[in-house]
């Protein structure tokens, strides 16, 4: 059972704000789908004419164009918009480089990954390599006499460090030699100089330094060093979560700024990268998860209500319609800012800033759930808080082939339940789906940032439950069964709402299905044997399986749950056991009906029909005797020997699968064997 971990490909705090797989790719698709296609020669002209006052225009018209508008950015990205703007960062004219500065950071919030390595291929980091050391220069002249700075200052040092320091975490993300890159920039003393002067300065490129702190930090060892290396850093850091400011008081904070609340789960989640941290800081006695990730950072997911946010946003949505902007009567004396926006936007985006702060949230926890301590069934919950060893670490195992290993719980009715910790259940609130979570069904939705933000909520904290309940299962002891249904009932509720949906811009509802599946798996293995599913779920479970779309590992997942539910002892459940069964020799070799579902998954079955039938007392031991089940596992052996020796160990993960595969072909003679010597 695999838990979710952080992967440099997917970690980001919104990988495309403004998702376009919905839209044909092509430039001409792009003309075709935008409705803004005339605006783009002018804008494009006049970035590269000789007049100043046009070419600061179109660079903000750039980024009014663009606003939750997938397929007028697409079009501006095939007119190389990138490399336009990237010219005008050398621009004679400051006003010039300051917008364009604004309208590249935009399109990195909004495109996501692919325009992000198209400006690092671009060479977007020589005119920042310059920008860095002059900004750093005259923040550091504006905090030492702030009554001297300019009266422009706001918007030519924190505005603009807001944006070079976004575009910097952004490319951070994009790719290793990108990460390289900016990493010999050695960028820890100017960013660390932001989270240092917060109280005197705008939150905005504060909160953008934390954030590329918390990227630069993530499984990054030169930032992990730098920031290890210098106790004031950690002090800061430290500073940052004041425990006389709870974060338990965030609903009146994030009502003023959500910034604010980000800050701090941000300084959370960079010290928890950075952890364990070295002496002489004082900060290296403390458990990082314990004492500050769990206690900062569950009032935050507690905060928030998803129905509430989208019926708010709706209402802005309605709002927002009649205040856009027309880019068509945009004069070029009375330019707006590229940041100008209307009421209704400004709260849409505070709205998004909420839900993303929930998300980051959700992803540290999902991280420190992974690393758990085991439960001692021996101690109630509120007495087990010292003296366990910590599980694998998500970060220490990264590099493992996600292989899911049986958890036996043989002898737990012998020991009492265990309380589900204080997370699930707002864990449990933040899965279900609102009417604003997942575009319709090939279409866009009426507004991208808030339902990116919404299902990544949502996603998020899929994987957070993943990670506690394979926690839990590992622990050995079982969950209450009544918690335990309240959980697989809530995942169920949550995966009716998603649908079944498949295509372009559907994304995000395929990967709810292959995530709820962890999750449906670990709770159904701390509750092995006491939940009975009823058939239409036992039925979406093997059409999930057998899905075109599914891979290897959605397939153990599956098949690994039908296991955990077969083994229910109840009298009603006997033809539920029969049916799961009959399902699992299907995907055996010598099956007459055989499906072709792949080694790992056929692996899976095998160990799971092992463990199914291991106990010949069981009530529905009664299926193995009059199916034949022990002929038809005998006639499977040579067919699993073939294709464990037709492993290849060379390739990612190989040797892993073949040392499982060897165990469930050893397993599954053994087996046999005992059977056969039963005489039943």
């Amino acid at each position: 059972m695999g838990k979710s971990q952080k992967k440099r490909a997917m970690r980001r705090h919104n990988p495309v704000r403004v998702p376009d797989s919905h839209l044909p790719k092509g430039l001409a698709s792009a003309e075709e789908s935008s409705s803004k296609t005339q605006a783009i020669l002018p804008i494009i002209q006049k970035m590269e004419g000789t007049d100043a006052v046009e070419r600061k225009w179109a660079c903000v018209a750039v980024s009014n164009l663009i606003q939750n508008d997938p397929s007028t950015r697409r079009l501006l990205q095939g007119r190389n918009i990138v490399g336009a703007l990237i010219t005008r960062l050398t621009d004679s004219e400051e006003e010039v480089v300051i917008e364009a500065m604004g309208a590249l950071r935009n399109l990195c919030i909004d495109g996501g990954y692919d325009i992000c390595a198209e400006m690092y291929n671009k060479s977007i980091l020589v005119p920042l390599r310059t920008f860095v050391p002059k900004l750093s220069a005259t923040l550091s002249q504006y905090l030492a006499a702030p009554k001297d700075a300019p009266d422009n200052a706001q918007k030519l040092v924190y505005e603009f460090s807001d944006n070079v320091i976004t575009v910097l975490w952004c490319l951070s993300e994009t790719s290793n030699k990108a990460l390289t890159a900016i990493n010999e920039m050695k960028l820890m003393p100017f960013l660390m100089s932001f989270l240092a002067a917060r109280e005197k300065i705008p939150l905005g490129p504060v909160t953008a330094a934390a954030q590329c702190l918390y990227v630069l930090t993530d499984d990054n060892y030169p930032a992990i060093a730098d920031i290890r290396s210098d106790a004031s850093y950690i002090a800061c850091l430290m500073s940052i979560i004041n425990p006389d400011e709870s974060i338990q008081n965030s609903r009146t904070t994030e009502a003023a700024d959500p910034r604010t609340v980000m800050l701090r789960v941000l300084a959370s989640g960079i010290l928890r990268n950075v952890s364990p941290i070295p002496p002489p800081s004082a900060a290296s006695a403390i458990d990082i998860d314990k004492d500050i990730v769990l206690p900062q950072l569950q009032p935050v997911i507690s905060s928030i209500s998803l129905v509430k946010a989208s019926t708010s946003a709706l209402q802005l949505i309605e709002q927002q319609a009649a205040s856009a902007p027309d880019i068509e009567k945009l004069s070029l004396k009375n330019t707006p800012k590229s940041d100008h926006k209307s009421q209704p936007e400004v709260e849409l985006e505070r709205l998004e800033g909420r839900l993303r702060t929930v998300q980051l949230t959700l992803e540290i926890l999902t991280g420190a759930c992974a690393t758990l301590p085991d439960p001692d069934p021996h101690v109630p919950p509120d007495e087990d808080d010292e003296g366990d060893e910590d599980i694998a670490d998500a970060e220490g195992d990264s590099e493992a082939p996600d292989i899911d290993v049986e958890m036996a719980v043989d002898g737990a009715g012998d020991t009492p339940a265990q309380a589900l910790p204080p997370l699930v259940a707002p864990l449990l609130a933040l899965i279900q789906p609102t009417t604003l979570s997942f575009p319709p069904l090939a279409a866009a939705s009426p507004h991208p940032p808030t339902t990116s933000a919404l299902s990544a909520v949502h996603l998020a904290a899929l994987e957070c439950l993943n990670n506690i309940f394979l926690a839990l299962a590992r622990g050995g002891a079982p969950c209450d069964v009544t918690e335990g249904r309240t959980v697989w009932d809530a995942v169920w509720a949550a995966l009716g709402a998603v649908g079944t949906q498949t295509g372009l811009g559907q994304e995000r509802r395929s990967a709810m299905w292959e995530v709820a599946a962890g999750v449906l798996w670990g709770v159904a293995s701390v509750c092995r044997g006491s939940l009975e599913p009823n058939p239409a779920q036992l039925q979406a479970l093997m059409a999930l399986c057998d899905s075109a779309t599914a891979d290897a590992h959605l397939r153990v997942k599956c098949i690994g749950t039908l296991e955990c539910l077969a083994m229910n002892r109840g009298a009603v459940f006997v033809d539920g056991n029969a049916r799961i069964a009959t399902y699992l020799l299907s995907m055996l070799p010598g099956s007459a009906d055989i499906a072709d579902v792949g080694t790992e998954p056929m692996l899976q079955a095998a160990a799971s029909l092992i463990d199914i039938y291991a106990d010949e007392g069981a009530p529905y031991d009664m299926n193995f005797r009059s199916g034949g089940f022990l002929a038809r596992l005998a006639a499977s052996i040579d067919g699993v020997k073939k294709a464990v020796r037709a492993i290849d160990r060379k390739r990612e993960g190989g040797r892993e699968l073949r040392r499982r595969g060897e165990e469930v072909r050893d397993n599954l003679v053994a087996f046999v064997e005992y059977r056969r010597g039963l005489g039943l």
